[in-house]
């Protein structure tokens, strides 16, 4: 007997009788195949891929070289737990990435699974290593959906909605935006008014920073105020640890976005681009730092999943080898570039920011310049349905981000250029 043709719809409504409602979707789709920067649903329709997975396949959905190392590793075994029986691609993936990260310092490196877990582990390692339990995060963070990672996340809904009593000793300040009117020299006043206020600078261990906040809606910081936050944090002796999850492996034009300020972070995490599609993340940073926790009181059944690691492997050949880094810089000035022509007769534009190919648009209401998160929601919705994928993020959801395989041809990048553009202009025009 023939099974009945697969259909978004039917699959949509087969999901909402099984999957808990708190696990959205951001489009009525479900995928069949993908390919660098373009995937098909399974009624055979196209799409053009501006959300790379949040982020994740930097070098393009399906890259020859990371699916012929997954597939070689697996040949091999698919899993004995790294803390049980050690396997080379493990020690190989630190090896490198305690190398390539900024900083002379020796270092070290662990893995996870997840970008949440990666946070958590690095608030640990902080707390051992200085002894102290308070960590400062930012206003409009995303860390993760863990407990401690969430209580670190600066935004309420939908993240921290019911969820509470979070975990305490965690406080938030602002995070620059020039256009949002927050200066450096405000940011760094309210950490300092934090210690004048909230907590003694001897109780905080770690200050978390993205330097380029994603769910924040895309606001780049600036090398002012990493260096004036390095400075604060060495005369405390607060450890500096930057939330790359977003951000690293190529993102910016960069490997590690903080290279672009000259500042080196005390610990990294990492996740997304790392795995090119396969569930890893890191915890990056000095090694005595990173060697303040005993035996056993790190690691995890499935971290640092020997598939991941072999993925990881060859994300980072492929990064080189096609000058990715170089890649991200061109995709984003170009981005901004027609991004900024369309903000010529487009005044529901209010504001074009970004580093490397992380680059987004704030909507806003054309009369009042207030944010318009329905205007951002019709932009993905219409998008969607002429054949691009989207994503908003904010603190008032109505900033557009853009994040595309670095590996787009730049034929597929303008045809989806041209679709935000005339899906905009005929929002406008309908009023």
């Amino acid at each position: 007997m023939t099974s009945p043709a697969l259909t978004n719809a039917s699959l949509m409504n087969r999901r909402a009788a099984v999957v808990p409602r708190g696990i959205g979707n951001a489009h009525p789709v479900f995928t069949d195949h993908a390919e660098n920067a373009e995937l098909w649903d399974v009624e055979g329709k196209r799409y053009i891929d501006f959300c790379a997975g949040i982020a994740v396949v930097n070098t393009g959905h399906n890259h020859p070289e990371i699916v012929g190392a997954v597939s070689r590793q697996l040949e091999k075994f698919s899993h004995t737990c790294f803390q049980v029986a050690a396997y080379e691609c493990y020690v190989a993936l630190a090896e490198r990435l305690a190398q390539l990260a900024p900083g002379s310092a020796p270092k070290k490196a662990m893995f996870m699974t997840t970008g949440a877990e990666a946070n958590e582990n690095a608030v640990k390692i902080a707390r051992a290593y200085t002894g102290r339990a308070g960590i400062i995060a930012f206003n409009g963070a995303f860390h993760g959906r863990t407990m401690f990672a969430l209580a670190m996340t600066g935004k309420v809904v939908p993240y921290k909605t019911g969820f509470g009593p979070l975990p305490a000793d965690v406080y938030h300040a602002p995070y620059p935006s020039a256009y949002h009117g927050v200066s450096v020299d405000d940011a760094i006043e309210g950490i300092e008014k934090l210690f004048k206020n909230d907590v003694d600078p001897q109780r905080i261990g770690a200050i978390f920073v993205e330097p380029v906040q994603g769910e924040g809606g895309y606001v780049p910081g600036t090398a002012e105020f990493f260096q004036r936050l390095r400075a604060l944090c060495d005369t405390h002796g607060i450890l500096l640890v930057a939330d790359e999850i977003q951000t690293g492996i190529g993102r910016t034009g960069k490997l590690f976005a903080m290279e672009h300020f000259g500042v080196t972070p005390d610990l990294i995490t990492l996740a997304k681009g790392l795995g090119g599609g396969m569930p890893i993340s890191a915890v990056v940073g000095r090694a005595d730092i990173m060697d303040a926790i005993p035996p056993g009181g790190l690691g995890s059944t499935y971290a640092g999943h020997p598939l991941a690691c072999a993925s990881a492997l060859a994300v980072l050949d492929v990064i080189e080898k096609e000058g990715l880094c170089q890649r991200s810089i061109a995709i984003g000035e170009s981005l901004r570039a027609s991004f900024r022509d369309m903000a010529g007769s487009l005044k529901c534009i209010g504001d074009v920011r970004g580093l490397g190919a992380m680059t987004a648009i704030e909507l806003v209401d054309p009369v009042t310049g207030a944010p318009s998160a329905d205007l951002a929601n019709k932009l993905k919705a219409e998008a969607f349905n002429r054949g691009l994928l989207l994503l908003t993020c904010g603190s008032y959801g109505n900033v557009i981000r853009v994040m595309v395989p670095l590996t787009i041809p730049d034929s597929v990048l303008r045809e989806g250029v041209a679709i935000i553009e005339t899906v905009l202009h005929d929002l406008m025009a309908k009023g």
